[in-house]
Protein backbone atom coordinates (compact mmCIF):
# COMPACT_ATOMS: atom_id res chain seq x y z
CA UNK A 1 0.00 0.00 0.00
CA UNK A 2 1.17 3.19 -0.85
CA UNK A 3 0.97 6.06 1.88
CA UNK A 4 0.36 9.26 1.03
CA UNK A 5 2.81 12.35 1.07
CA UNK A 6 2.63 14.97 4.44
CA UNK A 7 2.02 18.39 3.23
CA UNK A 8 5.41 20.57 4.72
CA UNK A 9 3.94 22.92 7.41
CA UNK A 10 5.22 24.23 10.78
CA UNK A 11 4.28 22.96 13.66
CA UNK A 12 3.47 25.17 16.87
CA UNK A 13 1.83 25.21 19.71
CA UNK A 14 -0.33 28.28 20.32
CA UNK A 15 0.38 29.23 24.19
CA UNK A 16 -2.43 28.73 26.47
CA UNK A 17 -4.81 31.89 27.89
CA UNK A 18 -5.42 31.80 31.52
CA UNK A 19 -9.38 31.73 31.61
CA UNK A 20 -12.13 30.50 33.88
CA UNK A 21 -13.95 27.15 31.97
CA UNK A 22 -16.85 26.14 34.51
CA UNK A 23 -14.95 23.46 37.23
CA UNK A 24 -11.17 24.52 35.89
CA UNK A 25 -9.18 27.62 35.32
CA UNK A 26 -6.50 27.07 32.40
CA UNK A 27 -3.08 28.53 33.57
CA UNK A 28 0.06 29.98 30.94
CA UNK A 29 2.10 27.43 30.50
CA UNK A 30 -0.02 24.67 30.82
CA UNK A 31 0.68 21.58 28.79
CA UNK A 32 -0.60 18.41 29.27
CA UNK A 33 -4.39 18.52 28.51
CA UNK A 34 -5.10 15.13 28.43
CA UNK A 35 -2.88 11.95 29.74
CA UNK A 36 -4.20 8.58 29.77
CA UNK A 37 -2.42 5.64 31.80
CA UNK A 38 -2.01 2.22 31.42
CA UNK A 39 -5.47 1.75 30.66
CA UNK A 40 -7.00 -1.50 30.07
CA UNK A 41 -10.39 -2.73 29.37
CA UNK A 42 -11.75 -6.75 29.46
CA UNK A 43 -14.66 -7.99 28.08
CA UNK A 44 -14.76 -11.74 28.92
CA UNK A 45 -11.26 -13.04 27.78
CA UNK A 46 -10.72 -10.51 24.98
CA UNK A 47 -9.04 -7.53 26.18
CA UNK A 48 -9.97 -4.28 24.31
CA UNK A 49 -6.87 -2.06 25.93
CA UNK A 50 -4.19 -3.49 27.51
CA UNK A 51 -1.69 -1.02 29.42
CA UNK A 52 -2.56 2.26 27.08
CA UNK A 53 -0.96 5.20 27.69
CA UNK A 54 -1.01 8.28 25.81
CA UNK A 55 -0.75 12.31 26.48
CA UNK A 56 -2.20 14.74 24.58
CA UNK A 57 -0.79 18.44 25.14
CA UNK A 58 -2.68 21.47 24.75
CA UNK A 59 -2.58 22.91 21.47
CA UNK A 60 -1.90 19.96 19.74
CA UNK A 61 -3.58 17.73 17.20
CA UNK A 62 -3.03 13.69 17.34
CA UNK A 63 -4.36 11.46 15.39
CA UNK A 64 -5.07 8.07 16.32
CA UNK A 65 -5.12 5.19 13.50
CA UNK A 66 -5.10 1.62 13.93
CA UNK A 67 -7.20 -1.35 11.79
CA UNK A 68 -10.71 -2.39 12.53
CA UNK A 69 -10.91 -3.63 16.54
CA UNK A 70 -7.78 -2.32 17.39
CA UNK A 71 -9.55 -0.72 20.70
CA UNK A 72 -9.71 2.77 19.31
CA UNK A 73 -13.90 3.05 19.89
CA UNK A 74 -12.91 1.92 23.69
CA UNK A 75 -10.07 4.34 24.04
CA UNK A 76 -13.02 6.95 23.40
CA UNK A 77 -15.25 5.92 25.33
CA UNK A 78 -13.33 5.63 28.40
CA UNK A 79 -11.64 9.18 27.96
CA UNK A 80 -15.37 10.47 27.39
CA UNK A 81 -16.85 9.02 30.49
CA UNK A 82 -18.96 6.37 28.93
CA UNK A 83 -17.06 3.16 29.92
CA UNK A 84 -15.00 2.92 33.19
CA UNK A 85 -11.82 1.07 32.40
CA UNK A 86 -10.69 -2.19 34.37
CA UNK A 87 -7.03 -0.63 34.80
CA UNK A 88 -5.35 2.59 34.49
CA UNK A 89 -6.57 6.12 34.73
CA UNK A 90 -7.59 9.37 32.81
CA UNK A 91 -6.62 12.39 33.76
CA UNK A 92 -7.63 16.23 32.28
CA UNK A 93 -5.41 18.89 33.25
CA UNK A 94 -4.08 16.87 35.91
CA UNK A 95 -7.11 15.92 37.10
CA UNK A 96 -7.92 12.75 37.61
CA UNK A 97 -11.42 12.02 36.25
CA UNK A 98 -11.24 7.65 35.33
CA UNK A 99 -14.43 7.60 37.65
CA UNK A 100 -16.30 11.01 36.74
CA UNK A 101 -19.87 10.98 34.64
CA UNK A 102 -19.00 11.98 31.26
CA UNK A 103 -21.23 15.13 32.25
CA UNK A 104 -18.49 15.90 34.73
CA UNK A 105 -15.81 15.62 31.63
CA UNK A 106 -17.80 17.74 29.54
CA UNK A 107 -18.17 20.82 32.01
CA UNK A 108 -14.53 20.18 33.09
CA UNK A 109 -13.35 20.81 29.21
CA UNK A 110 -13.69 17.92 27.37
CA UNK A 111 -16.31 17.86 23.91
CA UNK A 112 -16.77 14.79 21.86
CA UNK A 113 -18.92 14.04 18.18
CA UNK A 114 -19.15 10.74 17.17
CA UNK A 115 -18.79 8.22 14.06
CA UNK A 116 -22.05 8.35 13.25
CA UNK A 117 -23.21 12.33 13.19
CA UNK A 118 -25.80 12.98 16.21
CA UNK A 119 -27.36 16.56 16.15
CA UNK A 120 -30.59 17.21 17.62
CA UNK A 121 -32.55 17.12 14.11
CA UNK A 122 -36.13 18.42 15.63
CA UNK A 123 -33.92 21.55 16.76
CA UNK A 124 -32.72 24.75 14.49
CA UNK A 125 -29.29 24.51 13.57
CA UNK A 126 -28.73 27.34 16.34
CA UNK A 127 -30.68 26.05 18.63
CA UNK A 128 -28.06 22.95 18.33
CA UNK A 129 -25.48 24.66 19.56
CA UNK A 130 -27.55 26.39 21.84
CA UNK A 131 -28.00 23.29 23.79
CA UNK A 132 -24.38 22.70 24.65
CA UNK A 133 -24.22 26.03 26.64
CA UNK A 134 -27.61 25.12 28.91
CA UNK A 135 -25.60 23.15 31.08
CA UNK A 136 -24.36 26.94 32.61
CA UNK A 137 -28.46 28.05 33.44
CA UNK A 138 -29.63 31.54 33.18
CA UNK A 139 -29.34 32.17 36.66
CA UNK A 140 -32.41 33.27 39.00
CA UNK A 141 -34.39 29.83 38.07
CA UNK A 142 -37.77 29.98 36.96
CA UNK A 143 -38.79 33.47 38.67
CA UNK A 144 -36.01 35.38 37.00
CA UNK A 145 -37.99 34.28 34.28
CA UNK A 146 -40.97 35.13 34.66
CA UNK A 147 -39.77 38.70 35.50
CA UNK A 148 -37.29 39.27 33.26
CA UNK A 149 -34.06 39.80 35.17
CA UNK A 150 -31.46 41.71 33.97
CA UNK A 151 -29.18 38.40 34.81
CA UNK A 152 -31.41 36.19 32.52
CA UNK A 153 -31.28 38.67 29.53
CA UNK A 154 -27.47 39.23 29.27
CA UNK A 155 -26.87 35.59 29.98
CA UNK A 156 -29.40 34.96 27.12
CA UNK A 157 -27.42 37.45 25.21
CA UNK A 158 -23.92 36.43 25.87
CA UNK A 159 -24.85 32.92 24.74
CA UNK A 160 -26.20 33.79 21.62
CA UNK A 161 -23.71 36.20 20.75
CA UNK A 162 -21.19 33.09 21.19
CA UNK A 163 -23.41 30.67 18.73
CA UNK A 164 -23.73 33.71 16.09
CA UNK A 165 -19.85 33.90 16.29
CA UNK A 166 -19.44 30.07 15.74
CA UNK A 167 -22.03 29.88 13.28
CA UNK A 168 -20.17 31.92 11.10
CA UNK A 169 -17.35 30.52 11.76
CA UNK A 170 -18.65 27.40 10.64
CA UNK A 171 -20.30 28.70 7.54
CA UNK A 172 -23.89 27.75 9.03
CA UNK A 173 -24.87 31.24 9.29
CA UNK A 174 -26.78 31.12 6.22
CA UNK A 175 -28.87 27.69 7.73
CA UNK A 176 -28.86 28.77 11.35
CA UNK A 177 -32.98 28.97 11.66
CA UNK A 178 -33.29 25.85 9.13
CA UNK A 179 -34.22 22.22 11.55
CA UNK A 180 -31.02 20.14 11.94
CA UNK A 181 -32.58 17.26 9.97
CA UNK A 182 -32.27 16.64 6.31
CA UNK A 183 -29.26 18.44 5.88
CA UNK A 184 -26.18 16.39 3.95
CA UNK A 185 -23.58 14.69 6.17
CA UNK A 186 -20.99 18.09 5.56
CA UNK A 187 -22.93 20.16 6.93
CA UNK A 188 -23.96 17.79 9.60
CA UNK A 189 -20.48 17.38 10.78
CA UNK A 190 -20.29 20.78 10.87
CA UNK A 191 -23.44 21.60 13.13
CA UNK A 192 -21.80 18.82 15.21
CA UNK A 193 -18.70 20.56 15.23
CA UNK A 194 -19.78 24.17 16.24
CA UNK A 195 -21.93 22.61 19.26
CA UNK A 196 -18.21 21.07 20.03
CA UNK A 197 -16.64 24.11 19.43
CA UNK A 198 -19.59 26.81 20.72
CA UNK A 199 -18.52 26.44 24.56
CA UNK A 200 -14.44 26.79 23.97
CA UNK A 201 -13.39 23.12 24.78
CA UNK A 202 -9.79 22.69 26.46
CA UNK A 203 -10.11 19.11 24.68
CA UNK A 204 -11.54 17.94 21.88
CA UNK A 205 -12.05 14.38 20.61
CA UNK A 206 -13.38 13.44 16.79
CA UNK A 207 -14.07 10.49 15.85
CA UNK A 208 -14.11 9.84 12.64
CA UNK A 209 -14.79 13.24 11.34
CA UNK A 210 -13.96 13.00 7.40
CA UNK A 211 -16.33 9.96 7.20
CA UNK A 212 -18.46 10.78 4.16
CA UNK A 213 -16.97 13.96 3.40
CA UNK A 214 -15.74 14.73 0.32
CA UNK A 215 -11.81 16.18 -0.28
CA UNK A 216 -13.46 20.05 -0.25
CA UNK A 217 -15.67 19.65 2.88
CA UNK A 218 -12.75 17.17 4.53
CA UNK A 219 -10.61 20.27 4.37
CA UNK A 220 -13.04 23.05 5.24
CA UNK A 221 -13.56 20.90 8.61
CA UNK A 222 -9.64 20.19 8.88
CA UNK A 223 -9.13 23.99 8.78
CA UNK A 224 -11.57 24.56 11.25
CA UNK A 225 -10.01 22.52 13.60
CA UNK A 226 -6.63 23.55 12.76
CA UNK A 227 -8.14 27.10 13.65
CA UNK A 228 -9.46 26.24 17.31
CA UNK A 229 -6.34 25.08 17.75
CA UNK A 230 -4.06 28.08 16.97
CA UNK A 231 -6.60 30.00 18.49
CA UNK A 232 -7.61 28.91 21.87
CA UNK A 233 -4.54 25.96 22.48
CA UNK A 234 -7.38 23.55 22.24
CA UNK A 235 -5.75 19.92 22.27
CA UNK A 236 -7.37 17.40 20.06
CA UNK A 237 -7.49 14.08 19.38
CA UNK A 238 -8.64 12.33 16.54
CA UNK A 239 -9.65 8.75 15.47
CA UNK A 240 -9.65 8.37 11.44
CA UNK A 241 -9.79 5.57 8.69
CA UNK A 242 -8.29 8.37 6.44
CA UNK A 243 -4.60 8.32 6.75
CA UNK A 244 -3.98 10.91 4.27
CA UNK A 245 -6.02 12.99 6.49
CA UNK A 246 -4.52 12.12 9.50
CA UNK A 247 -0.70 12.42 8.10
CA UNK A 248 -1.54 16.01 6.62
CA UNK A 249 -3.34 17.44 9.45
CA UNK A 250 -1.79 16.09 12.77
CA UNK A 251 1.18 17.24 14.77
CA UNK A 252 1.40 13.64 16.63
CA UNK A 253 0.30 9.94 15.67
CA UNK A 254 -0.17 7.27 17.53
CA UNK A 255 -0.98 3.68 16.16
CA UNK A 256 -2.92 1.19 18.04
CA UNK A 257 -2.54 -2.25 17.36
CA UNK A 258 -4.84 -5.03 18.70
CA UNK A 259 -5.57 -2.89 22.23
CA UNK A 260 -2.16 -1.80 22.48
CA UNK A 261 0.01 1.16 21.38
CA UNK A 262 2.03 -0.06 18.38
CA UNK A 263 3.77 3.13 17.40
CA UNK A 264 3.79 6.84 18.10
CA UNK A 265 5.85 9.73 16.38
CA UNK A 266 5.61 12.47 13.68
CA UNK A 267 3.28 12.18 10.39
CA UNK A 268 6.50 11.12 8.25
CA UNK A 269 7.97 8.78 11.17
CA UNK A 270 4.58 7.13 11.21
CA UNK A 271 4.61 6.98 7.55
CA UNK A 272 8.22 4.72 7.61
CA UNK A 273 7.76 2.68 10.03
CA UNK A 274 8.02 -0.88 8.99
CA UNK A 275 6.03 -1.70 11.97
CA UNK A 276 3.10 0.34 11.04
CA UNK A 277 3.49 -1.02 7.89
CA UNK A 278 3.07 -4.52 8.16
CA UNK A 279 0.90 -4.42 11.23
CA UNK A 280 -1.69 -1.87 9.98
CA UNK A 281 -1.48 -0.36 6.66
CA UNK A 282 0.02 -3.93 5.14
CA UNK A 283 2.49 -2.38 2.66
CA UNK A 284 5.45 -4.23 3.91
CA UNK A 285 4.60 -7.07 1.88
CA UNK A 286 3.80 -4.73 -1.12
CA UNK A 287 6.52 -2.39 -1.03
Amino acid sequence: MHLPQTRTRSTRFAPNRSTDRGDRVVREGETDALVVSALSVRFGGISALDGVSLTVRSGEICGLIGANGAGKTTLFDVISGVRVPDEGRVQLHGRDVTRASPQRRARAGLRRTFQRVQVFGWLSVEDNLLAATEWRGGGGGVLADLIASPTRRRREFDRRQRASAVLERCGLSSIADMPASGLPIGTSRLVELGRALVDEPSVLLLDEPASGLDAREAERFASLVRSTRDEFGTAVLLVEHDVGFVLANCDRVVVLHLGRVLAEGSPDEIRDDPAVREAYLGAASTS
